[in-house]
């Protein structure tokens, strides 16, 4: 499953072009996100991507989870949202 990973600092439009894309290629994708700045992106970024593929006739939903992952040796608690359709 291909895995997004979002930032305070992502553009939500620009991860949503991308998680669309994703889907519509592989019928799911997984969105990583460390922090609360990063999850409020992650939201946005899947409410725009639902958008973006309402048209083609696919209704998305999220299923969020915990992932413990390593950044720079150091062990952090990770959400991840799993996007596929209805």
């Amino acid at each position: 499953m291909e895995v997004l990973k979002v930032s305070a600092q992502s553009s939500p439009k620009s991860v949503a072009g991308a998680l669309a894309a994703v889907l519509r290629e592989k019928g799911s994708a997984e969105v990583q996100a460390v922090g609360a700045g990063a999850v409020n992106q992650a939201i946005k970024a899947i409410a725009i991507a639902r958008g973006f593929v309402a048209p083609n006739g696919i209704d998305l939903v999220s299923i969020p989870a915990f992932a413990e992952i390593s950044i720079d040796g150091e062990e952090r608690t990770a959400i991840r949202f799993i996007v596929e359709p209805r």
